[in-house]
């Protein structure tokens, strides 16, 4: 053992603080030349697995602890003046059962003591307190907090309390020298304690990142957790830069007078011996109907299900021999409860109606699964490999991830909570960490640095999956060069690389689930997030520990599958078995070809489309291709793939062995399976070891494939010559053909998709579009429903229902259902699509209109339906979308009466009431004439557009018709782009990039909804619109010049082309920015060479970087002034780019060098602001701003001098406040 140990240590993971990562921070305990190291992170345990085997691969001894968190009272005190403040106490690990006593008491912090934090208490720690070791922790510790409160009894009561929950020996005051004056009067009480007490003292260094040079780093770690910047005077910070890993010499040198506490470093280290265990499964057991033999009872399942799905096959024989070699590697690997619990709460899904899908991941490779019903996907048909699922040669668990309707999810989760028990079944966490693009832009936030200036950077940065900072320096020259030469890029990316890869926030899996064999804390502790309880450990982890993890997806497709069959079986009286549909239905192929695909699962999106349409897919293969083949990597062999589709008699194998193999995907190599098969099939590999090929393929480690390539080409030999592995050349393939082939593996594997994966979701994508085909409207409506409260998408689905020649009905009072249903071959609105009207309330009229009939008139409907339920801001909405409708009364006259009825009836039956009359009598025609002698006011209809407004108020889009229906020949003709495509589900938001990236032009034609005016101080104007096109709705930016000389345009319900550049951000809505509008007419043209082909006005300024650069669009940006900060919008401005060309060749300004001063007034709106920042973004060069702000000047944007820029300066913010100054240039 060493001489000196670190027992108090914050990794990356006391989230946003510590600023170690953990990798590093082992391999820095083994440079300075220490045995071991401790982890104990704020509150929580969950870094400490990773920590435990990085130090087991260093050969460092890991002691684990958490720095737990305190309640001043009890851990369910929660009251808001008693209760916020928080201790601090440093617990590690002595054995095992600490460990597991740690797990539990940190558990019980999150699920009954979080408040503000994971609070634990003195109960608590009396009732674990074994096998654990307690220091006081830092001057946030009780005791170290007592000697800064002057109460020395206190804190002498505490450290006794602590010594005898733990033992005598077994709880230590911490002493820390870190240069801070407080810990220093602390130290001299905790010495004192000491003396008086007996408890021993230890030295620590409280750590928090690794080297001294490190803590600015962790500084603006911090600041990104409090959303400061390094300017703002009260941003969170240490008062020293000692929070380091020192090395053991300087520890020594430091508490030089205290030996002690270094030396009992090194006695609590040996103290501390946890060895944990992997691989060990902790599965429940599947509890055997009459107590039978589990594997027995699983092949009796599995035999019936193969009877049911190959009984009657040829090769019959042979597909046994499969089932049975299945079976057999499940029960030698000790996973056959595994498959029995799936298939148990499957099943229970399928009995209770709960759609269950086909299968995703490799599970679809098990023709185990396939036999129980877990997946629907027949590996034999689709030639899917076993071992790509459960590989024999690689101890790995099985992974099976189901997808469940998305209404009833929920339900299943519940029957394996109540069948297995709510302590050992939880969800499971998952950290977002801080990617690269990412994490320059949170630093560059921080540092204060122009977001024009940190957006460029971080667009440099190649959006590719695993791309880091270290690998975007290498392939990026000029990213590389604003590294070495620019100062405060150069501080940017390198603090930026530092914080690279650090979870940023914990939260629940979206379908992660763990069941456990004991009390899940047995295993793991557990974590509270937004009113969830989960695991502090991820699902790599949960593996790792042998505990059974899956998950529970909620798939919306699957609840538009079963409202499409329940509506098809309803109004067309056939039963649609959806499982079992004909895949090779030319119905489906045809519907896909024609680019028929929105709603269709993974189709839908336009890239995707534009696939299919030139694909022209004819079978299922196609749609597995194409799934597999539609994503970054693979997408350079669509044209290969779709080129030898159409001619066949083209295509050329390097060996015919490899025809059999690529012959599905006409020769080309799509899918991991196919690797798997090359290897086995040309050089002799068993697909077990064939799959551990295909894996290190993927991870393209060089030297591995290298000795791999010798085994592929020439084969292998035991010690004894006899063979192993035949190779290709044994197998009759010649040597350089073999390498030609290998190399093309090693291409390819690293984007392989997984066939298995692939051939689920196609088959899903089989099923919808086999739906919308024969069962339009039926599909349509189930698809609808399944978006309710996404106007945009409603929008977009309702515009293909009118392409598909579906008419969709308003709301309707005695017709509509609660939600979309289908009448007559129509689609009708449901009425809780209304607002204002809850379901509560359309249930109570649904149920009144099944008992007693439809009603009469509008009295009858008041008469009949409780006036509490039927309010009157509920009953306007009815109106205003048309539900009155087939009373025949204009909704005018509705409107302007509707009150008086209400209240005329509520008076008449109180009236009764109070005559103590009889509730039959109160009910009779009385009530009913009293209704009815109401006069309906004598006045038109409203005209067809406000009646169309009122429509889009109410249900989020227009249903009677559309403000631009008459236009929408031109529109289609026209436009670039509709609202709906920058709109799109998160599984296609890939595909927005490759379509319309930033800067592209945008023409687009709608209906101006909304406008948000700014007025300068020089009375100028600049809008935010809101703009409603035929599938939604987006915004647009209109900047000063461009208002002024469009504004008679831009005005409320006036049908507009709109043209401009469209600005796209990672983490916002794509918008526009407006350079030209005009009205639209019948029969308009645009020039052809404008139509989508980036000639727009903006990029005709040669050396504008606005022009030039993708990245400039609206963006929010911090303008600081060391005191305060004010986020804003900045935009580039649409309206400069004429004045900007001529500026450009204005020689005169380059006689000088000018500087512009510009003072804020305190008062300026935050939009003044944006447009401010919006112009020297536009207009940045290199001659120096002076901002000056609540009393601070900030010197960070530099512009490219002009006299357009000057007035519009001018006209935001008056000509007092800005001051221009030239300097000659001789």
């Amino acid at each position: 053992m060493g001489s000196f140990v670190h027992l108090h240590v914050h990794t990356e993971y006391s989230l946003l603080d510590g600023a170690n990562r953990i990798g590093p921070l082992v391999k820095r305990v083994k440079e300075l030349g220490m045995d071991s190291i401790a982890i104990t992170d704020h509150g929580a345990m969950y870094g400490v697995i990773d920590f435990y085997k990085a130090c087991r691969k260093e050969g460092i001894k890991p002691i684990i602890g958490c720095e737990v968190y305190t309640a001043a009272r009890t851990r369910f005190d929660k009251d808001a003046h008693l209760d916020s403040e928080q201790g601090h106490l440093v617990l590690l690990v002595k054995d095992n059962r600490g460990y597991r006593n740690l797990m539990k008491m940190v558990s019980a912090a999150f699920t009954e003591g979080f408040y503000y934090k994971p609070r634990i208490d003195m109960e608590l720690l009396a009732q674990y307190h074994e096998g654990l070791i307690g220091l006081s922790a830092c001057l946030a510790g009780d005791i170290p907090a007592a000697l800064l409160g002057n109460n020395y009894e206190k804190a002498k009561e505490l450290a006794l309390r602590f010594d005898n929950i733990f033992g005598r020996g077994n709880f230590y005051l911490e002493l820390q020298h870190n240069g801070i004056e407080e810990q220093k009067l602390v130290n001299q009480g905790l010495m004192k304690l000491s003396r008086e007490t007996g408890i021993p003292l230890v030295a620590t260094n409280d750590v928090h990142y690794l080297r001294k040079e490190d803590a600015r780093a962790q500084e603006i770690l911090m600041c990104i957790q409090t959303a400061k910047t390094i300017e703002d005077e009260d941003h969170m910070q240490f008062e020293s830069d000692e929070l380091y890993l020192k090395p053991p010499e300087v520890m020594q040198q430091q508490f030089h007078y205290c030996p002690e506490a270094i030396s009992n470093t090194v006695r609590i280290a040996e103290m501390c011996n946890v060895e944990l265990e992997f691989g060990k499964l902790h599965l429940p057991k599947f509890d055997v109907p009459g107590s039978g033999d589990a594997f027995e009872f699983l092949q009796k399942q599995c035999l019936k299900g193969f009877e049911r799905k190959y009984g009657n096959r040829t090769d019959r024989q042979k597909l046994l021999e499969r089932l049975n070699y299945e079976l057999s590697i499940i029960r030698n690997m000790g996973y056959v409860d595994y498959f029995l619990i799936v298939w148990d709460f499957i099943r229970f899904a399928k009995e209770n109606h709960i759609m269950v899908g086909p299968g995703r991941g490799s599970a679809a490779g098990s023709m185990v699964s396939y036999c129980l019903d877990i997946t629907n996907v027949d590996p034999i048909r689709y030639n899917l490999i076993f071992e790509r699922f459960l590989n024999p040669e690689r101890i790995s668990m099985p992974d099976i991830d189901i997808d469940f309707c998305f209404e009833r999810r929920g339900e299943v989760i519940d029957y394996v909570v109540n069948k297995y028990g709510k302590d050992r079944v939880a969800q499971i966490i998952t950290f977002g960490t801080m990617a690269a693009r990412a994490v320059i832009r949170d630093v560059g936030r921080v540092l204060a640095i122009p977001y024009a200036e940190v957006d460029k950077v971080a667009k440099m940065i190649p959006m590719q999956l695993g791309m880091s900072i270290e690998k975007a320096l290498e392939l990026n020259g000029e990213l590389r060069n604003a590294y070495e030469n620019d100062p405060r890029i150069h501080e940017l990316i390198s603090t930026a690389m530092l914080l690279e890869g650090m979870p940023r926030h914990a939260s629940t899996h979206a379908a992660g689930v763990v069941i456990s064999s004991e009390p899940v804390t047995e295993y793991v502790p557990l974590h509270q997030s937004e009113g969830n309880i989960c695991t502090q450990f991820p699902m790599g982890t949960l593996e790792e520990l042998g505990l059974l993890k899956m998950d529970f997806l909620g798939l919306r497709t699957l609840t538009v599958i079963r409202d499409t069959v329940k509506m098809a079986e309803e109004n067309h009286g056939v039963k649609i078995d959806i499982g079992n549909i004909d895949m090779n239905d030319p119905g489906i192929y045809q519907l896909i070809s024609k680019g028929e695909t929105l709603g269709i699962f993974q189709l839908e999106s336009s890239g995707m489309t534009q696939f299919m349409t030139e694909l022209k897919p004819s079978c299922i293969e196609d749609i597995i291709a194409g799934i597999s083949l539609y994503r970054p990597g693979p997408m350079d062999q669509i044209p290969r793939y779709i080129r030898n589709k159409k001619n066949p008699e083209n295509i050329r194998y390097a060996h015919p062995l490899l025809e059999p193999i690529l012959n599905v995907t006409y020769g080309c190599m799509v899918y991991q399976e196919q690797v798997m098969q090359i290897v086995r099939r040309l050089a002799g590999y068993s697909l077990g070891r064939a799959d551990l090929v295909r894996r290190a393929m993927a991870k393209k480690k060089k030297e591995i494939m290298e000795e791999e390539r010798q085994k592929f080409v020439y084969g292998e030999t035991d010690a004894e010559g006899n063979v192993v592995i035949p190779g290709a050349i044994r197998n009759g393939v010649d040597e350089k053909t073999a390498n030609e082939i290998f190399d093309e593996m090693m291409d390819f594997a690293s984007y392989a998709f997984n066939k298995s994966h692939a051939a689920g979701y196609a088959v899903i994508a089989a099923q919808t579009a086999y739906l919308k085909h024969y069962y339009p409207v039926e599909f349509m409506a189930a698809l609808l429903n399944s978006f309710l409260g996404s106007p945009n998408k409603i929008s977009q689905y309702v515009m293909e229902c009118r392409r598909m020649g579906i008419q969709v009905l308003p709301p309707d009072i005695n017709e509509s259902g609660e939600r979309f249903t289908v009448s007559g071959g129509k689609i009708r609105f449901g009425l809780a699509a209304v607002k204002n009207v809850g379901s509560s309330i359309v249930r109570h009229i649904i149920a009144e209109r099944n008992k007693n009939g439809p009603f009469m008139s509008f009295p009858d409907l008041c008469e009949r339906v409780d006036s509490r339920d039927l309010n009157k801001r509920c009953i306007e909405s009815l109106i205003k979308a048309g539900a009155f409708d087939s009373f025949g009364i204009y909704r005018s006259r509705l409107m302007n009466s509707y009150e008086k009825i209400i209240d005329n009836i509520a008076n008449e039956k109180k009236r009764r009431i109070e005559g103590q009359m009889s509730l039959f009598e109160i009910a009779s025609d009385a009530v009913s004439k009293v209704a009815h002698d109401i006069p309906y006011p004598d006045m038109e209809e409203y005209d067809f557009r406000l009646l169309l407004a009122m429509e889009k108020d109410v249900l989020g889009l227009y249903v009677s018709g559309h403000p631009l229906s008459e236009f929408e020949e031109e529109i289609r003709k026209h436009v670039t782009l509709y609202s709906s495509d920058l709109f799109v589900e998160e599984q296609d938001a890939g595909h927005i990039g490759s379509r319309f990236s930033d800067g592209t032009f945008a023409r687009i034609a709608g209906i101006i909804n909304d406008i948000k005016t700014i007025t300068t101080k020089s009375n100028q104007l600049m809008a935010f619109v809101t703009v409603e096109d035929l599938t939604g709705q987006m915004e647009v930016i209109v900047f000063p010049s461009v208002l002024e000389k469009y504004g008679e345009l831009i005005k409320p319900e006036l049908p507009v082309w709109i043209e401009g550049k469209l600005s796209v951000r990672e983490d916002e809505q794509p918008k526009i920015l407006v350079d030209t509008v005009k009205p639209i007419a019948k029969g308009q043209n645009f020039p052809a060479d404008s139509n989508n082909n980036g000639n727009s006005p903006y990029n005709n300024s040669s050396n504008s970087t606005f022009a030039g650069e993708p990245g400039m669009s609206y963006e929010p940006v911090a303008v600081n002034d060391g005191h305060n900060s004010i986020e804003t919008g900045e935009g580039n401005s649409a309206g400069y780019s004429e004045a900007g060309r001529a500026i450009r060749n204005d020689r005169d300004f380059q006689k000088f060098i000018n500087r512009l001063k510009i003072r804020i007034p305190e008062n300026t709106s935050r939009e003044i602001i944006s447009a401010i920042c919006s112009l020297l973004k536009y207009f940045e060069g290199t001659e120096p701003v002076y901002l000056y702000y609540k009393g601070s000047v900030n010197k960070k944007y530099r512009v490219s001098f002009n006299m357009t820029l000057l007035n519009e300066l001018i006209n935001l913010l008056g000509k007092e406040n800005i001051k221009h100054e030239k300097t000659a240039v001789y």
